[in-house]
């Protein structure tokens, strides 16, 4: 009888170097790095994947020359400093059975590098701006190129130094290596411009250095199966020069993603969002796999052991990237091969704490999981000694996670919720369109407190009375919050209604609609397109420089262009103070002038939360200590009420 997962944990050999399984941790930033190094953050974070059951661990991009180095927390590699707090990571990856890579990385034209504050300049093959950053790199000089080719094969010596087992260049995303090989940013007439052999030396020789510093161990390289761009690569380039590299065995494998950072239009499909297929670029590196031959690794909304063993199957690559689902659980290797499937806590892909905080400039974390990123100073739960009584009330995010987390530690624990089902306004979330997997997140929770034998008591709403019947050692308040309703000038003879209702289809919502949008994050943008999709004439209107302002960047590029396509009309800086009957009068935010439209039937007010204080006052001078989490203390994000939760179940 074939063991569940067989593919999946079954070793692969590659050049000689055994990998326990083909669960792979792509190389991701987390700015973790202290001093351009991997400190005892760095290492804590990916020990907790390898001792998970990870078979390969790819660390994030190293900066290995000084036309790269930034103020950002990246790790740095360009001289022998390195060596030993990379050994240090190393040793911790391989005392818990997993293998460990290097990545190098150099951003050419995609930067907007800062060093002391100053912008710094930028190289690229050649003067070609970047729509991203819109930047306007300088041309590298030949000696340059050449110096960054020898620096490529220093610096994967000092990572094999270190005792890592392989070193992988990136080449993806529209990164230095990339735009050498794209005849639209590569506009040389020298040898590494030209004909496609020209524009591949560059990388050729990158990776000749890398083999020749390393020696017998792994060489491999990412890249994107195509970039999604205007000027990006396109599919048939990447193949080809894939096979290229292939026919001279520059390569032991090849590490296959999409999109580019490079612009707004492929940049989603950098850390692909809900809302995307499972695996959808599998089918795109099994072609790859059969034009070169090389042993593929490939990533890209591979959340789920079943869907990565499927790919595996498939014949489409030989190992399947699981980040963002070891970011939310880093133990999903090891439930996999027990058979715990529903002990894995799924990514949703929301994006919002792995590759937003990077681009917010914070060290990675997770929304489901505070310890994401917090591993060396979140360590394990201590246990209740002596074991209390715990009231909760209110199951949304905080309640539940708090509820869960205390449970964990030994307490006996009730949570109480006025409504007849689990989730507060994650229930809503996943109304909106693409967002279905945002529901997730409550399916998560609803199976650790069933894990941890909570009481659930539903339909139970809670006063001083009852907590006092109760008599609960602590209570831990999450009620949440509810809509803010803000003061409009003539609502009366307009047709206002609130986002949520909106969002359940319980209003009555007419065909020309204005989403006024304080909060500038999922909730507008999300009801926009979702009357749009049904029909509605909408105008997004954004107390902000623009749509999605609170949003991840990738997710926010990518919302706004699917509102352009389906004719959502979006002003920005817009604040509404006022209706008369089918007319809304909004404010310019900073110039102060009007903005007026006419034939407009319906106003949604999408104007954030307020937080529910009433049984917080109710409770007050309680027996008891009451500790407020979520957006009863302050409506925030889902990321705040679980971490809150999480803290609280944690200390109580």
């Amino acid at each position: 009888m074939a063991r569940p997962f067989e593919m999946l944990f079954s070793p692969f050999r590659l050049r000689g170097t055994e990998i326990r399984n083909r669960i792979l941790s792509t190389g991701h930033q987390t700015f973790l790095a202290r001093d351009g190094l991997p400190g005892e953050a760095m290492i804590a974070y990916h020990e907790a994947r390898a001792r998970g059951g990870a078979g390969l661990i790819i660390v994030e991009s190293a900066r290995f020359h000084a036309s790269s180095l930034t103020d950002y927390p990246e790790l740095i590699v360009t001289d022998d400093r390195c060596i030993p707090a990379y050994r240090a990571l190393a040793e911790a990856v391989h005392r818990n059975g997993a293998r460990i890579f290097g990545q190098l990385s150099h951003a050419g034209r995609v930067s907007k590098r800062v060093r002391g504050g100053l912008r710094e300049v930028a190289y690229a093959p050649s003067a070609v701006p970047d729509n991203r950053f819109h930047t306007m790199p300088r041309e590298m000089p030949v000696a340059m190129v050449e110096e960054i080719v020898a620096s490529s094969g220093a610096a994967a010596g000092r990572l094999a130094e270190a005792g890592l087992d392989g070193v992988e260049l990136l080449a993806s995303h529209g990164l230095l290596f990339a735009q050498f090989l794209n005849p639209r940013t590569n506009l040389r007439n020298d040898r590494y411009g030209g004909s496609p052999e020209n524009r591949l030396r560059f990388l050729a020789e990158g990776l000749a250095a890398v083999r020749r510093a390393v020696g017998d161990r792994i060489v491999g390289m990412r890249i994107s199966a195509e970039e999604i761009e205007p000027d990006g690569l396109q599919a048939d380039e990447v193949i080809a020069a894939c096979k290229a590299l292939a026919a001279i065995g520059a390569l032991d494998y090849v590490n296959i993603t999409m999109g580019s950072m490079a612009g707004q239009g492929g940049s989603i499909h950098v850390v692909p969002p809900m809302g995307y297929a499972p695996a959808y670029v599998a089918p795109q590196a099994g072609t790859l796999r059969a034009e070169t031959g090389l042993p593929v690794f490939v990533a890209g909304r591979i959340n789920q052991p079943q869907i990565a063993e499927a790919v595996l199957r498939a014949g489409q690559a030989d190992m399947c990237g699981m980040t963002r689902a070891m970011i939310a659980d880093p133990d999903l290797a090891v439930k996999a091969q027990a058979g715990r499937l529903d002990d894995i806590r799924a990514c949703i892909a929301c994006n919002q704490a792995c590759i937003g905080h990077f681009h917010a400039g914070y060290s990675i974390s997770c929304i489901q999981n505070p310890v994401t990123g917090r591993e060396a100073t979140l360590t394990s739960l201590p246990p209740a000694v002596p074991a209390r009584r715990i009231l909760v009330i209110g199951g949304g995010p905080a309640g539940m996670k708090a509820a869960v987390t205390a449970a964990q530690r030994g307490h006996c624990v009730t949570l109480c919720e006025a409504a007849p089902r689990l989730g507060g306004q994650a229930l809503l979330a996943q109304l909106l369109p693409d967002r279905a997997e945002f529901g997730g997140l409550i399916t998560n929770l609803v199976h650790e407190l069933a894990q941890g034998g909570v009481e659930l008591r539903l339909n139970t709403l809670v006063d001083r009375a009852m907590v006092e019947h109760f008599a609960p050692d602590t209570v831990i308040l999450a009620t949440g919050a509810r809509a803010y309703d803000p003061e409009i000038e003539g609502r009366e003879d307009g047709h206002l209604v609130d986002a949520w209702s909106a969002i359940q289809g319980s209003a009555n919502i007419g065909s020309r609609v204005l989403v006024a949008d304080w909060r500038a994050d999922w909730v507008g943008m999300g009801l926009a397109e979702k009357l749009a999709l049904a029909g509605h004439q909408v105008t997004l209107a954004v107390n902000a420089p623009h749509a999605g302002f609170n949003l991840q960047l990738y997710l926010r590029s990518h919302w706004v262009g699917r509102l352009h396509r389906l004719g959502v009309e979006i002003l920005p800086d817009a604040r509404l103070y006022g209706v008369d009957g089918t007319t809304a009068y909004l404010l310019h935010a900073t110039s102060g002038d009007p903005i007026i439209r006419e034939a407009v039937d319906t106003v949604v007010l999408a104007s954030g939360h307020t937080a529910e204080t009433a049984l917080e006052q109710a409770l007050e001078n309680l027996a008891c200590p009451v500790r407020l989490v979520g957006d009863c203390l302050s409506p925030r994000s889902a990321e705040e009420a679980i971490y809150e939760g999480f803290i609280a179940g944690r200390e109580v």
